[in-house]
């Protein structure tokens, strides 16, 4: 991806980018919605991911231009408000940008920006988080500047809450910040503290994308969000991490249903991760599977964001020999499936996965295979 960014960096903008950085997309392993309510999270950075070149301009001129859109992007030095349409996309690398600035951190006046990706959106695999550390890393490069991992992880998360208006927790982020081959990324999203819990040899992933997206999704983040502040608030807890299966159920009649239903699912899968942390240590392979497969089901009947195209991938999965476990990943309502599984899962088994989805829903899902890598980094410096 390298050589395709600085071919396509001189076709648009006539010349060399002076710094090159790299973040990887990321697979949620296990912790569904569990990190904006204070809880624990496992995600894998994976060998597919966003990179940006930079050039550094005297005229205070902004271009920015990315490998998914056709049109050049030109903003003003000063500009700061959300960019929309086909443009929107400039809302990661331009809130990155204003965030470093709201901190005290130099950034350039004026540059020329370029992003290409290998990460497909809208798969569940935080496509906008590598666009915001691999931004962010180029800012900082172009003025010779560094950062604390941490401190970066942070301002992205920061720019999508504040500037794009996601209320995603410090998952993504953190994953593509911290990722490191053959291990998963352990976040306690309380600090957060970030740790690293080495991986089996012989695993692989798979990811099944059905390219559905519900219509309202982003509604729906901000609803299930919203749902579980209201059951933090009536079980009488700053975030849902501080509940027990014991205090929701005692507040279960001052709850909604929706409440209910929703903080059952948190308080769960919390308990689910440190479970699946344990046995991964462990190299119990059977006990994470089926915390995984309990992490799709609760996520179907309690956070209710799942969807009958991963509810099928799910169950077609389940009955694949060497698959270990399957789950969505990411935010949900459409989306992907993640599958882990040994090496005797194979292209075969794929085959038969998109043939059973091609009959129920008349199209085939993609399919990507994917492996940990290491997480954010910076990939040439400016001269």
């Amino acid at each position: 991806m390298k050589d395709v960014l600085i071919a396509r960096f001189r076709a648009v903008h006539s010349r060399e980018p002076e710094v090159i950085a790299r973040a990887p997309g990321r697979i949620e392993f296990i912790g569904n919605h569990t990190d904006y309510n204070g809880g624990t999270v496992l995600g894998a950075a994976i060998d597919r991911g966003v990179w940006v070149g930079l050039a550094r301009r005297t005229d205070g001129r902004r271009r920015f231009a990315s490998d998914s859109r056709a049109e050049l992007v030109e903003l003003a030095a000063d500009a700061s408000a959300r960019a929309t349409g086909t443009s929107s996309w400039v809302n990661y690398p331009l809130g990155m940008l204003l965030v470093m600035q709201a901190a005290g951190i130099e950034t350039p006046a004026g540059f020329d920006f370029l992003a290409v990706s290998d990460v497909p959106p809208g798969a569940g695999l935080s496509s906008s988080a590598a666009l915001e550390l691999s931004s962010g890393l180029a800012f900082l490069a172009a003025q010779r500047q560094s950062l604390p991992r941490e401190q970066l992880v942070k301002l992205g998360r920061k720019a999508e809450n504040e500037f794009v208006g996601v209320p995603c927790g410090i998952l993504d982020q953190g994953v593509s910040g911290f990722g490191r081959k053959d291990c998963l990324v352990h976040i306690d999203c309380r600090g957060p503290t970030f740790g690293i819990v080495p991986m089996p040899p012989g695993l692989d992933f798979w990811v099944f994308n059905t390219h559905t997206k519900h219509a309202l999704v982003d509604g729906l983040y901000a609803e299930r969000h919203k749902e579980c502040m209201e059951a933090a608030l009536g079980i009488g807890v700053g975030l849902l991490v501080e509940a027990t299966p014991e205090a929701l159920a005692a507040a279960e009649t001052r709850l909604s249903r929706a409440a209910y239903k929703r903080a059952r699912h948190v308080i769960d899968e919390i308990a689910r991760v440190e479970r699946a942390t344990e046995a991964l240590r462990a190299g119990d392979m059977a006990l994470v599977g089926k915390l995984l497969l309990a992490s799709h089901r609760s996520s179907r009947t309690w956070f209710e964001n799942s969807s009958a195209e991963l509810d099928l991938l799910v169950d077609v999965l389940e009955a694949e020999k060497g698959v270990y476990g399957a789950r969505l990943t990411g935010g949900g309502f459409g989306g992907a499936v993640m599958a882990l599984t040994s090496s005797q899962f194979d292209g075969d088994g794929a085959k038969r996965v998109e043939e059973a989805y091609w009959a129920k829903f008349g199209s085939k899902p993609d399919v990507i295979r994917a492996h940990t890598d290491d997480g954010a980094s910076l990939v040439k410096e400016a001269p």
